[in-house]
């Protein structure tokens, strides 16, 4: 679906504007040097998101690895997605939102029945999004590994205790993130209900992929 809304492109020829809708899953190969940018349309959505190098699944985007290579739990402009390998997959370079978390994981039925009782169990979650994605791309359940949450609101107490609380976005903020090889990305736009890390509302999200003239070469 092409989007025909009123929120500025980033600068660059557009390959693809799509529009993601509340629960829905997505994914794209974004090749080397090129943006993705994610726009939270309706504000306080989270937007689960794995990345992978494109020609070699086996590396992926590594939580620990991004951490420690930024010694920071949060993601903003600047920060580099790093793989299993501590190679840099993608880079954030710009982010009107400020902080972005890279800890609450995605949600499954098995957590929901866990956290919020047995009458969740026939919900949809993010888990099965990113197997029915990934299933297109030939990944599995050992291919899912810790994820980012792009908007989500998940401070860390002092005693290490985190929490999911109301977002810090709002409608028309964006996160864009240049690749610096050929990645495979895999969105679960957010359905989850019993938290507040959607409002209690899943709303869309739009993916805009643009390509510059002269390519940004990898980070080392």
């Amino acid at each position: 679906m092409t989007a025909d809304l009123t929120e500025p492109v980033p600068s660059g020829d557009v390959l693809r504007d799509e529009v993601v809708p509340a629960r829905a899953p997505w994914s794209a190969v974004v090749a080397a040097g090129d943006t993705l940018t994610i726009v939270d349309l309706g504000g306080n959505q989270a937007v689960d998101f794995l990345v992978y190098d494109a020609h070699d699944t086996a590396l992926r985007y590594s939580a620990p690895d991004t951490i420690q290579a930024q010694d920071s739990i949060f993601l903003t402009t600047g920060s580099v997605l790093r793989d299993c390998e501590h190679g840099p997959l993608m880079t954030v370079t710009a982010d009107t939102c400020g902080r972005h978390d890279t800890l609450g994981g995605a949600c499954s039925k098995e957590s929901n029945t866990l956290r919020y009782g047995h009458h969740t169990a026939a919900q949809h979650a993010c888990a099965e999004n990113f197997l029915a994605e990934g299933g297109r791309h030939g990944l599995g359940k050992r291919d899912l590994v810790s994820n980012i949450n792009w908007y989500m609101n998940v401070p860390v107490d002092p005693d290490g205790a985190l929490g999911i609380v109301d977002g810090i976005s709002a409608p028309g903020l964006s996160v864009s993130l240049r690749a610096e090889r050929d990645v495979l990305v895999v969105v679960s736009n957010c359905p989850q209900v019993n938290n507040p890390c959607n409002g209690f509302d899943p709303t869309p999200v739009r993916m805009i992929v643009t390509r510059t003239d002269q390519k940004a070469g990898a980070t080392s």
